[in-house]
């Protein structure tokens, strides 16, 4: 199957990265490899690519779009919470960029088989990485209530999280949710039909449930913090998020590593000792246009922030 592929903020993200011919770069989040052909194009025949997706699909399907590149870039099937092994096991000292997109992408959503969509039946999987032995569906069946609501609330920022766990255990103990479509109807008896609203009532607990299965914010939080330790001087970084969580983070870490202060107000003296080791390129993060937005919808929540290494 073909899948059509628009990637996010693409100019900004070329733009920012300043991609110089015959530097090094990685991709931290390859997936269709849309952001990875602009960078290659930009490092010409004397410059390399890393190229990192935990998803098998996407490596292979990258290969295709990439072939014409080959020489010039590295795969590797692993998670960017490995980033820095991953580097040292290539050879590479420094690098002159790294890209991450978070979230999960449009093929992986248009897969029913990969049940991360709440509009298409499939099985409750979710995983982007398939050897992972733990899905989405052994949270929903053997989680306890109290858990479940955790994961919904805080991952999906559900405000009736509560009253969707309830009837979540109160449906397995009838039978086991094992399809997109079942849970989806679990939610719907949960919520009274006067709190119904334009955005679809599975949409924030699917994202729970998909972020609690691949520990995207610990991986996000690690990845950011390796990928600083490889960038040369003048070196950037570029984050794109989708969703406050994963963006908070980005601003987080950008900040830390900027040299901001965490210490309480009361303290008299700095005990944090934060050395600047990143400039803050985007103060406010960049967001997709409207003739973006208009040509791909899934932009729409997209926000950029680059920082560069001093």
């Amino acid at each position: 199957m073909m899948y059509s592929h628009n990637p996010v903020l693409l100019n900004e993200v070329i733009e920012f990265l300043n991609c110089k011919e015959g530097g090094v770069y990685v991709d931290c989040t390859l997936g269709l490899g849309g952001h990875a052909q602009e960078i290659l194009k930009k490092i010409g025949s004397s410059g390399k690519l890393v190229g990192i997706d935990c998803d098998e699909d996407a490596i292979n399907l990258a290969k295709k779009k990439l072939v014409r590149y080959k020489d010039n870039i590295i795969y590797v099937r692993d998670n960017f919470y490995n980033l820095r092994k991953i580097i040292k096991e290539k050879k590479i000292t420094k690098v002159d960029g790294i890209l991450f997109d978070f979230g999960v992408s449009s093929f992986q959503i248009e897969n029913s088989e990969r049940g991360f969509s709440f509009k298409r039946k499939g099985y409750l999987d979710m995983r982007m990485d398939k050897r992972v032995p733990f899905i989405a569906k052994d949270i929903v069946n053997n989680f306890t209530r109290k858990q479940i609501e955790t994961i919904i609330y805080r991952y999906g920022e559900e405000k009736y999280a509560s009253l969707i766990a309830k009837n979540i255990v109160k449906t397995r103990q009838n039978e086991q949710i094992v399809t997109t479509e079942q849970l989806v109807n679990v939610i719907k008896q949960a919520i009274p039909y006067k709190f119904y609203s334009k955005i679809h009532l599975a949409t924030k607990t699917f994202q729970a449930l998909r972020i609690e299965v691949n520990k995207e914010l610990e991986n996000i939080e690690q990845g950011l913090s390796q990928a600083v330790e490889f960038l040369k001087k003048g070196g950037r970084i570029a984050a794109i998020s989708f969703h406050s969580l994963e963006d908070r983070i980005v601003k987080n870490k950008f900040r830390e590593f900027s040299g901001v202060c965490s210490c309480p107000e009361e303290i008299p003296v700095c005990v944090c000792g934060r050395k600047k080791i990143l400039n803050i390129l985007t103060k406010k993060p960049i967001l997709p246009t409207k003739k973006e937005i208009q040509i791909n919808p899934r932009a729409r929540s997209a926000k950029l922030r680059v920082a560069e290494k001093n």
